[in-house]
């Protein structure tokens, strides 16, 4: 018993250093970002209800190459907006992610994926491809260059 108890506490522990790390706060990702030199990549998700968000997460940003990347170059921010009522996020975190989308997604559109500077000024978007992460890093990478 006390093998298999280890054995899943390894597991889990392995999987949280292996886990994309996210920001939620856009002031918390800014200070960050600052600090340590990197630009910020801002995602607006709908995940349980947005399938080429769902995509995105899984076959980008869960990636070992785009984690890997991300972790040198991004503070990785999610402003996600769930549908069902078990995935509800704290009131004030809807609000804080309704006041970015308010600001930074007037379109509505899903999933969007904006790159800002590490002072937190805007410097590009895009959204889901249907693209290796290699070629997804290839993208965020031109938006930062122009």
């Amino acid at each position: 018993m006390k093998g298999y108890l280890l054995m899943v506490v390894t597991l889990f522990t392995v999987g949280l250093l292996n886990a994309q790390e996210w920001e939620v706060n856009f002031d918390k990702a800014k200070e960050t970002a600052s600090k340590e030199n990197k630009n910020i990549v801002m995602v607006f998700q709908g995940s349980d209800w947005c399938f080429p968000c769902m995509k995105l997460e899984r076959n980008i940003f869960h990636s070992e190459e785009f984690k890997a990347y991300a972790k040198d170059n991004y503070v990785m921010l999610r402003l996600d907006f769930p549908k069902r009522k078990k995935n509800a996020l704290p009131e004030d975190q809807v609000a804080h992610n309704k006041k970015l989308a308010e600001k930074y997604n007037k379109g509505g559109y899903f999933p969007l994926v904006v790159v800002f500077d590490k002072e937190g000024n805007k410097l590009g978007q895009t959204g889901y491809k249907k693209i290796t992460p290699k070629e997804y890093i290839k993208v965020l990478e031109s938006i930062i260059e122009q």
